[in-house]
């Protein structure tokens, strides 16, 4: 049998150091789209997957470390925010995001990548109880 601790879901006590950590985790998410936007143009391949596995990496990582959906959806937020950011254009005609495919990937794939993360299952923390009978 299982109980609830309280805390692990959305409706858990709301304190100072998660409010932190959700902070945390939309900086990082945002410094995570600055950095891929850079990353993905200038090394084509192998940056456009270099900027796909890191921003997946703070998505999970937020998930992990909170347990909770709001653990993807802030460094999400802030990852999104940073690419949209970067690709509206400036009075001067400048932009960060050319209109080749590699720019169309990233984007699209790190809203895959927010989602996969957001939908998949974490697996149960050390000492949870096994679902085969006698072990």
């Amino acid at each position: 049998m299982s109980t609830n601790q309280g805390g692990s879901g959305v409706a858990g006590p709301v304190n100072a150091v998660r409010i932190a950590a959700y902070f945390g985790l939309l900086v990082l998410g945002a410094l995570t789209g600055v950095a891929g936007a850079l990353v993905q143009a200038g090394w084509l391949p192998g940056g456009l997957v270099l900027a796909l596995l890191g921003a997946a990496a703070v998505f999970y990582g937020g998930r992990t470390v909170t347990g909770t959906g709001i653990g993807v959806a802030a460094p999400a937020l802030g990852w999104l925010v940073a690419v949209i950011l970067l690709t509206a254009t400036r009075p001067e005609g400048d932009f960060v995001f050319g209109a080749g495919v590699g720019s169309y990937v990233f984007l699209l794939g790190g809203m895959v990548a927010a989602v996969i993360c957001a939908t998949v299952r974490t697996p149960p923390g050390p000492g949870a109880e096994s679902a085969r009978p006698g072990k």
